[in-house]
């Protein structure tokens, strides 16, 4: 009888919980209520949003500040497309991917041989810089009057999908995120983006092109981002440039995978599930409060788990040593 050793466990564990959760979710939609639905479909929605942008921030370490620029060009992309074009939901979802990638890699090649600090503020330049284009080309965007997408009638190429539609069209995002984090963690380019993060000029003295590997990343980082940010704008069928460009939506991103543990596979798919549910119920039971509580906790959180909760539990289990007070100390925090 076959046993799960520690090393069969690590290579195929994240993909075995992922497969598990993505089965126990399919079909879930049925058994909700519409709220809940809602919920749930948003906390997909954020997973493959964190997991996309832990490949550039947490595998490499370019903390991209701007990501939300790719979420804002995806979900503008499909819905001029849509709305303009009549093209169908699922000829725009791609090709929104496809352009958000694009628009990551003519960025990327400039902005990514900035770094710490400075790259991160250049991308919420661009961030901000697409968003006041956006709002400019108020013939083709709305501008900040917004634009509608069709989704019943002649107009309509695609009828609109509904709860449970989205449901599963984020939850399919959300596992072709974790697919091909996991196919890339694992990978010789995934060892690159280590390599860069731990110390990118003996990288390159090793013979790594760090510049080629760190625009495919953040160009896939923007394909995934991208892909969400179009469901999202077929979803909200009315969508604002303050909205799908909001950096708040960044900041999230950041959180749930500080939180969950950036650089692995599970840590912001951990980091997602908690801070929504967290947030959900917080919002239902302390509603004037319920942000500050929100905040107090991710402070706290961070805090006492600055390496976040999956590559603490790895290191309290090879040092044996479980208390957070240590970890702190450990962090000199």
């Amino acid at each position: 009888m076959a046993t799960v050793t520690p090393a069969l466990w690590r290579r195929s564990g994240p993909w075995a919980l992922g497969l598990v959760g993505a089965l126990a979710a399919l079909g879930l939609q049925t058994q909700l209520y519409t709220g809940q639905v809602r919920t749930v479909a948003t906390i997909f929605m954020f997973v493959a949003l964190a997991l996309s942008w832990n490949l550039i921030g947490g595998y490499t370490g370019y903390a991209s500040f701007g990501q939300v620029v790719f979420f804002g060009l995806g979900g503008y992309f499909a819905a001029v497309t849509m709305t303009h074009l009549h093209w169908s939901f699922w000829v725009a979802l791609p090709l929104a991917g496809l352009a958000a990638a694009a628009y990551a890699v003519v960025i990327g090649i400039p902005l990514l041989r900035l770094r710490g600090h400075y790259f991160a503020i250049a991308t919420l330049g661009v961030a901000e810089g697409t968003r006041e284009v956006v709002i400019n080309l108020d013939g083709l965007t709305g501008g900040g009057g917004g634009i509608t997408v069709p989704t019943v009638g002649a107009a309509a190429a695609t009828k609109y999908l509904g709860n449970d539609g989205f449901y599963l069209v984020y939850l399919a995002l959300a596992v072709l995120a974790l697919l091909i984090t996991g196919l890339v963690s694992r990978s010789k380019f995934g060892f690159a983006m280590r390599a860069i993060h731990q110390d990118e000029d003996a990288a390159a003295a090793v013979g790594i092109n760090t510049t080629r590997t760190k625009v495919l990343t953040f160009a896939l980082s923007g394909l995934l981002t991208g892909l969400v940010g179009a469901t999202y704008a077929f979803q909200q069928v009315t969508i604002y440039p303050e909205r799908l460009f909001d950096v708040e939506i960044t900041v999230l991103m950041v959180v749930m995978v500080v939180i969950g543990g950036s650089g692995t596979v599970l840590g912001p798919i951990i980091g997602a599930v908690a801070l929504q549910f967290l947030s959900e119920w917080l919002r239902q039971n302390y509603t004037t409060v319920h942000t500050l509580l929100l905040g107090i906790i991710i402070i706290i959180a961070v805090i006492l788990l600055p390496q976040g909760l999956v590559n603490y539990l790895r290191e309290a289990r090879r040092n044996g040593d479980y208390s957070l007070l240590a970890n702190v100390r450990r962090y000199r925090l």
